[in-house]
């Protein structure tokens, strides 16, 4: 995993409409400085009118002057996508954090990419730099209309010979069919998908099916909420022991660690709060964490080394943690 954690106030430079409920926001240094770099499949955290909220970033990484993400009007938000929408407007200032990218593309002879909505902006990313390595993909996009999929024409470009682009509304041509995609894949391609978490959970059950489930990549828009469902009404309280500065905490059954450690005076980073952004992951030192994030690979949760204690919890009576 990797990321800086600087934070600064960056310039709103430019909104432009994307596709029907999708804005994009360019962001730029005040002063005109040079922004940190990132890598494909990166993401930064927005202060957005007392909220933080995770995007990827989904503009160009050699163009160190601006940060460009895209936000989907959802009429579920908390708060979030509606203010960008509805208060947000160039000029303004934004508190920006990252950018940390958990979603970084490892190397292959080629690639299956599959999109969901607004899930497009990272794999955009990511199929232009695979482009750039001269590798061959499939980008298979999913919609629920023409005019609701944003950045068509931007991914449309980069197909040529090795690189082929399917859009599929789902208005135009009914459910995309994953099991078809995923068994045309090239022997030995790895896939990515983003995109809503039915999307996501079809395509790790087909990867799974096919047997090709260690070469799935995959990026959340939430946390693994199905699986606290399933615990719902099962949750046991437990304790957290601070080991540097001393303060042991009851979680109780109802409640997060972060929330538990913020009520002692224990204060963390915790952006998103849902397990999808790795800013709470806190080093443990004794007891077995209930990891429930969307960050953590097999091997890191295995190891049990660090826990992201925003949506986690603990199988053993007593979690001791580095903080």
């Amino acid at each position: 995993m990797s990321g800086a954690q600087e934070q600064s106030d960056l310039l709103v430079h430019r909104m432009t409409r994307e596709a029907a409920g999708v804005l994009s926001v360019d962001l730029v240094h005040p002063q005109g400085k040079p922004l940190p770099a990132w890598t494909p499949g990166a993401h930064v955290d927005l202060s957005l009118g007392g909220l933080v909220r995770q995007y990827s970033l989904c503009g160009d990484p050699a163009d160190a002057s601006r940060y460009r993400v895209a936000v989907l009007r959802d009429p579920d938000s908390r708060g979030g996508s509606a203010y960008v929408h509805d208060t947000l407007r160039p000029g303004g200032l934004v508190a920006v954090r990252g950018p940390r990218n958990h979603f970084e593309l490892a190397d292959a002879e080629s690639y299956v990419f599959v999109a969901g909505g607004i899930g497009v902006t990272p794999l955009l990313t990511q199929a232009r730099e695979a482009r750039e390595r001269g590798r061959s993909w499939q980008f298979w996009y999913a919609g629920h209309s023409r005019a609701s999929m944003a950045f068509c024409e931007e991914l449309s470009v980069l197909a040529d010979a090795k690189c082929q682009v399917v859009l599929h509304p789902k208005d135009e041509f009914g459910r995309l069919d994953l099991d078809r995609v995923l068994a045309a894949a090239p022997a030995g391609a790895l896939v990515y998908c983003c995109g809503p978490e039915r999307l996501t959970s079809a395509v790790r059950a087909g990867c799974a099916a096919l047997g090709v489930g260690c070469r799935l990549h995959v990026e959340h828009f939430s946390s693994a909420a199905s699986a606290a469902a399933e615990n719902e009404g099962e949750e046991r309280a437990f304790e957290v022991e601070c080991a540097r500065s001393g303060v042991t905490v009851t979680v109780g059954p109802e409640e997060s660690i972060v929330d538990a450690l913020e009520n002692v005076g224990v204060v963390l980073d915790a952006s998103c709060r849902d397990g999808v952004c790795g800013t709470c992951e806190v080093p443990v030192l004794e007891g077995e964490p209930d990891h429930r994030d969307m960050v953590l690979t097999d091997e890191e949760r295995a190891a049990n080394a660090t826990v992201l204690v925003c949506v986690a919890r603990c199988r053993s009576q007593r979690l001791v943690l580095d903080l």
